[in-house]
């Protein structure tokens, strides 16, 4: 454990001082402050107009978490498609490039140790990117009265398919020494897993439901209603299970090399 807090720590330096983590982390949180205001705005605009059509239906269909946390979720998980292979490009590649992934292999540390060292490191920078953006829902309980127990389930979604991104962003990196590389593979790996689904409803029940078993974004959908299945828990650890799992092989290789 000691090896492995280790290698985390060192992450998390490496990431503070580079530019790179400040630019990304700027960029997450005002992304996510533009699409939380325009919702809000929109939502907003709802109520006003079902107020003075005095439609008192549509107004009791209108709620926060439907109209403005649901959304606001979903398309962060589209900043993370986009972010989150570059925070992870470095992991192994930037080693590799300057001469200490040799010094790293031939350190006493066993391959899980840096294997787990380098997740947690990398998941701690986007668990953090994540925790700030839930100033958003606090403002919506100052103000409102949003499920707490959706917004939890939600959050909790969130977390487990950033931790999926980061394990494949860790694989590609361990693959090669060029990070540019590792981020445009692990880009297309993520948009993949994001638009799997889309040929699902026209592919026919057997493929179509395989389709969206794959599918990230149907996982995600049900946990940001509020509904937390096993069955969507057990998708996302098998996905980072199977990611760390290469991810060993791949330097287990290069160890052995």
């Amino acid at each position: 454990m000691r090896n492995i807090l280790t290698i985390t720590g060192k992450e998390i330096r490496s990431l503070f001082v580079s530019p790179i983590a400040y630019v990304v982390l700027t960029g997450f949180l005002l992304l996510g402050g533009w699409f939380f205001f325009n919702l809000l705005f929109r939502f907003s605009s709802a109520v006003n107009f079902y107020t003075g059509m005095q439609n008192i239906d549509g107004l009791q269909s209108l709620n926060l978490n439907d109209y403005v946390i649901a959304p606001l979720l979903h398309n962060l998980t589209i900043v993370l498609v986009i972010m989150i292979p570059i925070i992870t490009m470095r992991a192994f590649a930037e080693e590799k490039k300057s001469g200490t992934y040799e010094l790293l292999l031939t350190s006493p540390l066993r391959v899980t140790e840096i294997v787990l060292g380098k997740l947690v490191g990398a998941l701690a920078f986007v668990a953090i990117m994540i925790l700030l953006t839930a100033i958003y829902p606090g403002i919506l309980l100052l103000y409102g009265n949003p499920e707490l127990g959706v917004v939890a389930a939600g959050y909790l979604g969130l977390f487990l398919l950033a931790a999926v991104f980061v394990s494949v962003g860790l694989l590609t990196s361990s693959l090669t020494e060029n990070q540019i590389v590792a981020a445009v593979i692990c880009f297309v790996i993520l948009l993949l897993l994001y638009v799997i689904s889309w040929p699902a409803e026209t592919a026919g029940a057997p493929l179509g439901g395989l389709l969206k078993y794959l599918s990230v974004t149907e996982h995600f959908g049900e946990m940001v209603k509020g509904l937390i299945d096993t069955r969507d828990v057990v998708y996302f650890l098998s996905l980072i299970v199977l990611s760390l799992f290469l991810t060993h092989r791949a330097v287990e290789t290069s160890r052995q090399s």
